[in-house]
């Protein structure tokens, strides 16, 4: 297990949240759950049938002793849900009718429980696609106050420990936002920095805005793009220590920073990157994944309470580690 991994792991340890899986039934989260329970790291919450999850639990081999579920459709807090539900979403069109019939979904119910207050966060995607639970995190929970968009963040722990934060890095956005304003590109820096604070424990995030231009060595309408979301980010969090646009090596490497981005306070040692795009970001979370053999662990940000999303192809221990992410992010 990485640093990083064991640091959230004690984290969660230390302040023991309540975390719901709407996937109640899917076998991976049915083992999931019970390492959890038993290592301490959640108090996971099963969403289902209880006959068809213990059914799973027995079939995999996992003890569900002490794990909670909950049967969205017979819940004794359908109906509570339903009407807070209702209350939310009846200036969009909402009938109570459809209200009821959404609290006993189990990825709504799960929302819900979050928004009520009777879990801390909800993990969800080892069968549901990301926006299968984004639409009612939005819909339900909201973004974060002075937060208009979620994004995600991948921390990257790299074998090369010199840099970022002793090998330690914080990607921005490479799963959610296809084409970044600049007002969006800031906020997700922003966001960004709130997570390497709560997840990774920088005490000072170093935020780089990415461009393949460095302080005006380019000229381009993208280039621009970056250099107006630096100047909203100064804005919208003055005590950041943030600085674009800049490339990638001018970011990392020390003596290129000083000398491509002479008094920059962020230029040669940043440990929190926003790529400029959707595009940018996937391609070099995945190809410092694979060609560097770095290890990528991913949270969405901006949302008022955590939500987080699974690939559909994650292992047993991918869900454990996004549930103890979560319930540090709860923190």
């Amino acid at each position: 297990m990485s640093n990083m991994m064991e640091r959230v792991y004690a984290k969660a340890r230390a302040n023991v949240k309540t975390i719901v899986l709407p996937e109640g039934d899917e076998p991976r989260t049915v083992q999931a759950a019970a390492i959890l329970h038993r290592e301490g790291l959640a108090r996971p919450v099963l969403l289902g049938e209880a006959d068809r999850i213990l059914s799973v639990a027995k079939e995999k081999g996992a003890d569900l002793t002490g794990v909670t579920l909950v049967d969205p459709a017979n819940s004794p807090k359908r109906a509570d849900y339903a009407e807070a539900l209702y209350d939310l979403r009846k200036a969009k069109g909402m009938t109570p009718e459809e209200a009821h019939r959404l609290a006993g979904d189990a990825m709504y119910h799960g929302v819900l429980m979050v928004q009520q207050g009777d879990a801390d966060g909800l993990v969800s995607g080892a069968s549901h696609t990301t926006g299968d639970m984004l639409r009612p995190a939005l819909q339900i929970i909201k973004t974060a106050p002075g937060i208009r968009v979620v994004s995600s963040s991948f921390l990257i722990q790299c074998a090369n420990h010199s840099l970022g934060e002793d090998g330690l890095l914080v990607y921005a956005d490479c799963v959610v936002v296809p084409n970044p304003t600049a007002e969006e590109l800031a906020q997700i820096a922003v966001s960004a920095a709130d997570t390497a604070k709560k997840l990774c424990g920088f005490k000072e995030p170093r935020v780089a805005l990415l461009s393949f231009s460095t302080k005006g060595s380019a000229k381009h309408a993208l280039v621009e793009k970056v250099q107006k979301a630096v100047e909203i980010a100064h804005t919208l969090a003055p005590e950041l220590m943030l600085d674009g646009e800049m490339q990638v090596d001018a970011a990392l490497v020390p003596e290129i920073g000083a000398s491509k981005a002479k008094g920059s306070p962020v230029a040669g040692r940043a440990n929190v990157l926003i790529f400029p795009d959707l595009q940018a970001g996937n391609i070099c979370y995945k190809i410092t994944e694979r060609v560097a053999g770095a290890e990528a662990f991913a949270v969405l940000q901006g949302l008022a309470k955590p939500c987080n999303d699974l690939s559909r192809g994650c292992s047993v221990t991918d869900i454990v580690n996004t549930v103890a992410l979560t319930a540090v992010q709860a923190q």
